[in-house]
């Protein structure tokens, strides 16, 4: 397995694709409101990107049709904008990738739509503190694997499971590079594996299943489900390794 190791101004580079991100992000967050479509949403967020000088990458890639990964309620990640207008109490996760200068950014947030319900605001909760409790973790040295052991035992603590068979993984000239970032620890030893070293770019990405983390994709081919049939969290941000701690790169 080849992990790249960015240099300095390799690193600038992926700050200002994913420095995009941050805010189409942003921007997303702040037009989720009853009523407006989810399509309406994809456009928005293209156009941004477009004119911040980037590309949305994931128009295209492996076929998926659209900007922006919109994954309502029960899809937990890679769904696909309809004409569905949001509606009070629902939930919404928003995954964006950018491509500018050759170089990629990627991240993902999770918004409740109005007034949800406390299960689902301790469901986006486990997500985005998983994200956070995992990003603080990461240090010179670690195994990745001891990274995904983090990401478990941070989102079973909260009550809730991980979705298998999909990871966090590297980034860079290509949207996923090596190494495969799993949110839970394969295997029983969490000691093997690569280490984490300076200079390495990656995303971390809590999905959150509410029972079971047995994946099932819908019949469009993209939208991933939880087997339990509830609603999913995600959340998702691009990080550096800095002088031995993690920086994240993909901020408003």
């Amino acid at each position: 397995m080849a992990i790249a190791l960015r240099k300095p101004q390799e690193i600038e580079k992926l700050r200002a694709a994913n420095k995009i991100v941050g805010g189409a992000l942003e921007l997303l967050r702040q037009n989720t409101k009853v009523g407006v479509s989810l399509k309406e949403l994809d456009t928005m967020a293209e156009d941004y990107v477009l004119s911040q000088g980037a590309k949305p990458s994931f128009k295209g890639l492996y076929g998926f049709p659209n900007a922006v990964c919109c994954s309502l309620n029960q899809v937990i990640i890679h769904g696909i904008p309809t004409d569905y207008k949001l509606q009070e109490g629902d939930v919404i996760g928003y995954d964006i990738g950018t491509e500018k200068d050759g170089w990629f950014g990627d991240g993902a947030i999770t918004v409740p739509v109005g007034k949800i319900d406390k299960q689902d605001e301790e469901l986006i909760a486990c997500a985005k503190d998983t994200l956070y409790e995992a990003i603080s973790a990461i240090k010179v040295g670690m195994r990745f694997k001891e990274l995904s052991d983090v990401l478990e035992k941070s989102i079973r603590s909260k009550g809730f499971v991980p979705l298998y068979n999909f990871c966090g993984h590297g980034i860079g000239k290509k949207p996923h590079e090596e190494p495969e970032i799993p949110n839970y620890l394969e295997g029983k030893n969490p000691k093997a594996g690569p280490k984490i070293k300076n200079g390495m770019v990656f995303c971390l990405e809590p999905m959150i299943c509410q029972k079971d983390s047995k994946p099932q994709i819908l019949e469009n081919k993209w939208d991933v489900v939880s087997a339990d049939g509830l609603r999913g969290s995600h959340y998702e941000h691009t990080v550096a390794v800095i002088n031995g701690k993690a920086e994240i790169l993909s901020q408003a």
